[in-house]
């Protein structure tokens, strides 16, 4: 189904700040609040609007100290399930929050959450590895995070442009 130019505007505005309030975003499309609301309601039952989610910033919360891997995963898939079927083994792991097929020398990209880098050597050596069709993996731990979903996490860079010179 062809998606109208009211409906991309809307998932902008949805994507920008999803707690936008209803009438904010009718006025801003110069359209009435029911209609917004049916237009949410048709984007959520078609799976173009999945989720809605908080963008935090972890490092400022004092009891948190957990940790973040990124994995390169080369893997050869089976006739059957193709790559699909391998990313679906390792979504399915409670430590997994993104699986991404890449281009390049890897096939998968996958972020893991853990409370030590131990847990993530644990995630990666026992259960990632071992899948049937996993060859090889390369870990890479998250040390800070600058910009994520379009927010940036340093309030003393946010309204800064940074120029850089030839």
């Amino acid at each position: 189904m062809k998606m109208n130019e009211k409906e991309l505007e809307l998932l902008e505005i949805l994507e920008g700040n999803a707690r936008t309030p209803l009438e904010t975003i009718a006025d801003m499309m110069e359209m009435e609040k029911q209609e917004i609301e049916g237009m949410i309601k048709s984007l959520e039952e078609r799976d173009i609007i999945l989720n809605y989610q908080a963008v935090i910033n972890w490092d400022q919360v004092p009891s948190n100290d957990g940790v973040t891997a990124m994995i390169d995963v080369k893997v050869a898939p089976k006739r059957e399930i193709g790559f699909d079927g391998v990313a679906e083994r390792i979504y399915r792991f409670p430590e997994v929050k993104a699986v991404y097929l890449m281009s390049g020398a890897y096939d998968l990209s996958v972020q893991i959450e853990g409370k030590t880098m131990k847990e993530v050597a644990f995630f990666v050596s026992k259960k990632l590895s071992t899948l049937d069709s996993v060859l090889s993996t390369t870990t890479h731990f998250l040390l800070k995070k600058y910009k994520h979903d379009g927010v940036i996490f340093e309030p003393e860079h946010k309204d800064k442009r940074v120029v850089v010179s030839p």
